[in-house]
């Protein structure tokens, strides 16, 4: 099962809804990286192994750069920032964390579907 690493900007809803289905979520702010720049998020969500969650688009171009230049990282789920469905998001991300291993998320960006 994936383990998340969610950014600063992630909604506490979808981690708490994340947590009580069991998946193993670390949030930035309590890992005392709330403050931390892009790139440094991205290198202590690999160092822990844990699969990025965002909406930062920033986040976008860095996995690109980082895929050209062979730089590895544990992967990174992306959801526009715009109003999300919080249920839609925690069951697409357990659906994730299930379904997907490690070496498959492993320098990869996948993306949380558009919710209307």
């Amino acid at each position: 099962m994936l383990a998340f690493y969610m950014d600063h900007q992630f909604r506490a809803a979808v981690v708490r809804g994340l947590r009580a289905r069991g998946i193993d979520v670390l949030t930035a702010a309590e890992d005392g990286a709330e403050r931390f720049d892009d790139e440094s998020l991205l290198l202590r969500a690999n160092e822990l192994g844990r699969v990025l969650v965002t909406h930062d688009k920033g986040f976008l171009g860095r996995a690109a750069q980082w895929q050209r230049s062979g730089r590895e990282f544990a992967g990174i789920v992306f959801a526009i920032q715009s109003p999300i469905d919080v249920g839609k998001t925690i069951e697409f991300l357990e659906l994730v964390s299930h379904v997907a291993r490690p070496e498959e998320m492993r320098n990869r960006v996948e993306y949380i579907p558009a919710q209307r």
